[in-house]
């Protein structure tokens, strides 16, 4: 995104802030719409394979969207990204706290894993890790995606996320996990390269 963009993306999201903040329901439609692809996949990424078992990433993304409405009279705009961010943060709490409460329920998570998400195609978000015959594979190819990013560090798959699926500059990654924004590059760039080989690991 180029530096005219940045700016257009930070006045159309700072004005939808603004109306929703009022009350406006159609602004506050819009202002989530836009973030809802990204939050799935970050939700998925983010949630271990028990809890994918037991929630799906719809559920608990309009439980995040709930909260952010609740909590965005509260929020104070700085610009589209850190908007971004702060719904990232309400992501990543959900999925922890979900991850807590079915943590003595995975048994059950796993005799349910024939039953649940199965006719789901893969998420639009992931597109860009895939080429068009891949994702036209579907549940197969999300599944695959998403046991390569599993098997990344935690700090790959935090960085990755933070990059590709919620779309934030370097410089707030940066902020966000205390490295320079080279550092942020060059992290970025080892992740994908791991990402890659796992992607094409012979399954176990």
């Amino acid at each position: 995104m180029d530096e005219r963009d940045e700016t257009a993306d930070d006045e159309q999201t700072g004005a939808w802030v603004r109306a929703a903040q009022r009350g406006d329901t159609i602004a506050q439609e819009a202002l989530l719409r836009q973030h809802l692809e990204g939050l799935r996949a970050f939700v998925r990424l983010h949630a271990d394979r028990a809890l994918r078992l037991r929630e799906s990433e719809s559920d608990l993304v309009q439980s995040v969207c709930r909260e952010a409405l609740c909590d965005l009279g509260g929020f104070e705009y700085r610009g589209a990204a850190g908007f971004r961010g702060w719904l990232y943060t309400l992501a990543r709490n959900k999925v922890r706290e979900k991850g807590r409460f079915h943590a003595a329920e995975r048994r059950a998570a796993r005799r349910e894993a024939a039953s649940l998400d199965q006719g789901e195609l893969a998420l639009p978000a992931y597109s860009t890790f895939f080429s068009p015959s891949e994702c036209a594979q579907g549940v197969e190819a999300r599944e695959r995606f998403e046991a390569a990013f599993d098997r990344l560090t935690d700090e790959q798959r935090e960085v990755i996320s933070l990059a590709r699926i919620l779309r934030l500059p370097h410089k707030e990654i940066a902020a966000r996990v205390g490295k320079s924004e080279v550092a942020v590059r060059s992290l970025l760039s080892r992740a994908l390269v791991a990402l890659s080989s796992e992607l094409v690991r012979p399954a176990d």
